[in-house]
């Protein structure tokens, strides 16, 4: 069982294309679905760069 729902159901196209974004930055590639062959190293950097991402974006509105 995923314990990574989206609490907003219509967030997760957002959602799905700032993972893509961020991955972007990182350089890594990934594809629509399904991303079990990447490695843990290339997860975590897409997964550190959406929360620099976010945390860059709340305290530029904290401003």
């Amino acid at each position: 069982m995923s314990r990574n729902k989206i609490q907003v159901p219509e967030a997760k196209a957002a959602m799905e294309q700032f993972k893509m974004e961020a991955a972007n930055e990182v350089g890594v590639t990934l594809k629509q679905g399904y991303n079990g062959d990447i490695t843990a190293k290339q997860a975590g950097s897409v997964g550190g760069q959406m929360v620099k991402k976010m945390i860059e974006d709340y305290e530029s509105r904290m401003k």
